[in-house]
């Protein structure tokens, strides 16, 4: 059934046929994240809802935006996607996100949280201009609804003077379990009928906004779903409207309900050579700093698990903050504790620290505090595609002042530098990728400021690197190239920020080659070139271009951007010869 359905034959079902579409959406989606990767739990949670609103509404004319994205593969399965959905989150497949540029069935891209109803209003105003008729919903999860951003947009709704429908997709969880007053303020709502009187004085908060409240319902009972779809699109001729559903998050999968929490994120396989992820070493080592120095604290916004603080959150539950997904309230918090000699470390995803990026200059850096940002997933993530790739932080990092900025070649250096961290009293962001796969040799004290050369070279080309596969490649293209009677200098750049400016201007070497892990403007390389814009020598950057990176295995990507052991062995052949 599932294979070659139409948005025509959804609405022409009878309710045993769409139940069983649902089971058959499930198990499609279980069998392919477990081959490719991807967001399990949080899809099996919104499949009743998907296929509802399938049946009620009428798309691609009708828009709707999912917030942050990743619960979309219902949405994907019966918009025409099936055949391609086994390339889910795979280079050249479809993304594991809504993307305009792969369906008309997608209206608008999203991958961080707190977007949709913003886009929502955006869209729902330019069809008013444009004197169009069709419905326009923001699909949006208790955890999104922590973000700041949502209550800007339910600010300007009455300014907007427009029409939309807010689905919240209530099940308790977003990556981790949801916190807060917010969601507090949820399960009164969501409360039995022994609470209607609260429930009802509650939502008022809403309709004070200017949306008519309709809930709370199961969202997971397909007939409950239609039924009051089909209510609320009538409503929404006239008014815009919030429609509450609770969720169960692993919905049909007895695993995913009972591990919601290890079952959002589902990874392929790894290789045997990883040794250890980099955030299980952050975990680690704050809770052996924090026996010492009770000053330490540790902040992340609704990803405790994934970051590697569990095991800290659980020993130093009064020095651990979880404040949802509100990244820039997370930067402000550690700010402000760091005035009152707290010890605050940030633990974030790369791509997520960018929304926090105000925060960063003005509240930390130009007040000079303390402040360890501990930045995952740094460098190309893979297969969540253009919205998740943490290669935009040493280009918006480099221009802060005050700021220092440090970048580990392995799991050891990474250990030595929290150590460093902690009797650091300025602005620090150590930038890390997800797993650790080598060890290297030499481990030389942490000093700010100071490079480590890993091989002498003494040839007409040295190797600057940052980060460990950046690191990995100089040390593999020295080696090709020193068996070919060419030796190269290769140099650990540990801290991108600031320079070794003294190893810079004793390099003696004709062609300098830069390695990283990010985007080539305002990169590492950048500030290479601007160290050596008068000093007679040959620059080569090796970094990603200016576009954003898709989806795709993290070695082939690197590979198609030209930043390879090949193509820096190429380089410097052709140079030197």
């Amino acid at each position: 059934m599932l294979e070659n359905i139409t948005a025509k034959q959804i609405k022409k079902m009878t309710l045993p046929q769409l139940a069983l579409l649902c089971e058959e959406v499930r198990q499609k989606i279980i069998s392919t994240v477990y081959k490719n990767g991807g967001h399990l739990s949080s899809n099996l949670g919104a499949v009743e809802l998907i296929v509802a609103m399938h049946y009620v509404f009428d798309f691609p004319d009708d828009k709707v935006i999912f917030d942050v994205g990743h619960q979309c593969y219902t949405h994907k399965l019966l918009s025409g996607r099936y055949e391609k959905f086994d390339t889910i989150r795979k280079k050249g497949g479809i993304s594991g996100f809504p993307k305009r540029e792969e369906s008309e069935y997608d209206c608008y891209n999203t991958g961080h949280a707190g977007t949709s109803i913003s886009a929502a209003l955006g869209i729902a105003k330019a069809r008013d201009i444009n004197n169009q008729n069709f419905n326009v919903i923001a699909v949006i999860g208790d955890g999104s609804f922590n973000n700041g951003l949502v209550y800007e947009a339910f600010n300007s709704l009455r300014l907007l003077n427009t029409r939309i429908l807010v689905v919240l997709n209530d099940n308790g969880m977003s990556i981790a379990p949801t916190v807060g007053s917010i969601h507090e303020y949820l399960e009164v709502l969501s409360a039995d009928d022994e609470h209607k009187a609260k429930k009802e004085k509650h939502a008022n908060i809403f309709e004070r906004f200017g949306f008519a409240y309709d809930g709370v319902y199961d969202g997971n009972d397909l007939s409950v779903m239609i039924e009051r779809l089909l209510a609320v699109k009538e409503k929404l001729k006239t008014q815009s409207v919030i429609l509450h559903i609770l969720s169960k998050k692993g919905k049909g999968y007895s695993f995913c309900e009972e591990n919601p929490e290890a079952t959002h994120g589902i990874s392929v396989g790894s290789s045997d050579s990883i040794s250890k992820e980099y955030s299980e070493v952050l975990g680690e080592k704050l809770i052996r700093l924090a026996e010492k120095d009770k000053r330490i604290v540790a902040v992340t916004a609704a990803m405790t698990t994934s970051l590697g603080l569990g095991g800290f959150f659980e020993k130093y539950p009064e020095r651990s903050i979880d404040v949802g997904i509100c990244e820039e309230h997370a930067t402000i918090l550690c700010a402000s504790m760091a005035t009152e000699n707290l010890k605050p470390y940030y633990a974030v995803y790369s791509t997520f620290l960018q929304r926090s990026f105000d925060e960063i200059a003005i509240d930390i850096c130009s007040q000079n505090l303390p402040v360890t940002l501990c930045i995952d997933r740094a460098g190309i993530s893979g297969s969540d595609g253009e919205t998740h790739q943490g290669v935009f932080d040493l280009s918006f990092l480099n221009p802060i002042p005050n700021l220092t900025i440090a970048v580990p070649k392995d799991l050891v250096e990474f250990e030595n530098m929290l150590e460093f961290s902690a009797n650091f009293n300025s602005p620090l962001a150590i930038r890390y990728p997800r797993e650790g796969k080598r060890i290297f040799k030499a481990h030389s004290p942490i000093v700010r400021g100071k490079w480590e050369e890993l091989t002498s070279g003494g040839g007409s080309a040295a190797i600057i690197a940052c980060g460990e596969t950046p690191v990995t490649l100089a040390l593999a293209s020295a080696q090709i190239l020193e068996s070919q009677g060419i030796p190269v200098r290769v140099i650990n750049a540990r801290f991108v920020k600031p320079l070794d400016s003294e190893m810079l201007k004793n390099l003696k070497e004709k062609f300098i080659v830069t390695v990283e892990d990010n985007m080539l403007i305002g990169g590492f390389g950048s500030l290479i070139n601007g160290f050596f814009a008068v000093g007679g020598k040959i620059i080569k950057n090796f970094a990603y271009k200016d576009c954003f990176i898709p989806q795709g295995g993290i070695c082939e990507l690197m590979e198609d951007f030209g930043v390879s052991c090949q193509a820096i062995t190429d380089y410097i052949k052709n140079a030197i010869g």
